[in-house]
């Protein structure tokens, strides 16, 4: 019974809550600088790219890089949302 049926229920619950952590994670900003820093070429991250071109002034930059991350978190929320609704429900909306 665990194979057959609470693996299979329980799927849609984990695979939300990993894309729910990668996209929380997409936008960490603090801990990333205490913790790693800010080494060139070593410790880049997004968030800590547009921390970067906003300090340099370059708010041209930080706006696309702000807006790539907002369109690639946008679209992991969207497909889970899409396969919650079709993929996992227990009973699929027609």
């Amino acid at each position: 019974t665990f194979f057959k049926l609470i693996i299979p229920l329980s799927v849609a619950g984990v695979v939300t809550g990993l894309v729910l952590s990668f996209a929380h994670t997409l936008g960490e900003f603090g801990v990333v600088l205490m913790v790693g820093g800010n080494i060139e070429g070593e410790t880049r991250t997004v968030s800590i790219d547009i921390y970067d071109e906003v300090q340099a002034l370059n708010y041209a930059g930080a706006a696309k890089t702000a807006l790539f991350l907002l369109a690639i978190s946008y679209g992991v929320l969207l497909a889970v949302y899409a396969m919650n609704r079709k993929v996992w429900a227990l009973w699929p909306q027609k």
